[in-house]
């Protein structure tokens, strides 16, 4: 099979070698060259496809890179073992363990280092189509307060609009990729009495307009401060309640 003439084509050498090192990576992953084969030397390769010394060398060595083949001084490039994949190790933020409660202050502290800085880049680079967003998402968890209704996802959608409005698709990855769980009120709730249900949602209300209102105003440094206020705030409410569970144990 040629690749290209040995004079070359548009791309250069280095397009060649990437082209002839996708063929021969096809054959080796297809059984063609086993484990253990010898490759044919660089003068066959390169008669076999129509390219230059020098573009084979390039080839084997972004095979000798994968770990796909291997130079044996005197003897030539021989195929190894195909690396087994490890599958990737679970990401702990993804591994929350609500039953315990400093577990969730320590993804709170994640949070607050990832959030405050999307607030102030929220209010210094949002579009006017990002910040109507962030005001609906915003009116969708007062709504769910209203109806006395679980307000995880909605409250998840309006960190995700503050995320979006950084205009830098990294921070909406960090969080698209915990999910809600980045709200976790359960455990907290489970302690509250219905009064004090009631004034946690007041005051989260409160926060969650002090963020938005700031970013309206394109007040970078506001924007900071009042995302990092919720977020200790909620840091300050699960180190009540670590305290609390301590003092009952003894």
């Amino acid at each position: 099979m040629a690749i290209a003439g040995k004079s070359g084509t548009p791309g250069g050498a280095g397009t060649l070698a990437s082209r002839l090192g996708d063929v021969l990576r096809q054959s080796i992953m297809a059984g063609h060259y086993p484990p253990g084969t010898k490759l044919p030397s660089e003068a066959q390769l390169g008669e076999q496809h129509g390219v230059s010394r020098t573009v084979v060398r390039e080839a084997i060595a972004a095979l000798r890179a994968d770990r796909l083949v291997e130079a044996r001084q005197g003897a030539g490039v021989f195929v190894l073992e195909p690396p087994v994949a490890s599958s990737p190790a679970p990401m702990s933020i993804e591994n929350i363990d609500y039953a315990r409660v400093s577990s969730v202050i320590e993804f709170l502290e994640l949070r607050t280092a990832v959030e405050v800085e999307a607030a102030g880049l929220a209010a210094l680079r949002r579009s006017p189509a990002q910040e109507e967003v962030i005001f609906e998402r915003h009116y969708a968890v007062q709504a769910c307060f209203e109806a006395n209704k679980p307000t995880s996802e909605a409250d998840f959608a309006l960190h995700l609009a503050i995320a979006e409005a950084t205009n830098n698709s990294r921070f909406r990855d960090f969080l698209s990729l915990i999910g809600k769980n980045i709200i976790p009120r359960a455990a907290l709730r489970n302690e509250e009495s219905e009064a004090d249900q009631a004034a946690y949602i007041k005051l989260l209300n409160e926060e969650h307009n002090a963020i938005i209102s700031a970013i309206s105003a394109g007040d970078e440094e506001a924007a900071r401060d009042a995302m990092r206020r919720h977020l200790r705030g909620s840091q300050s409410r699960y180190r009540t309640l670590l305290r609390e569970q301590r003092q009952f144990v003894r």
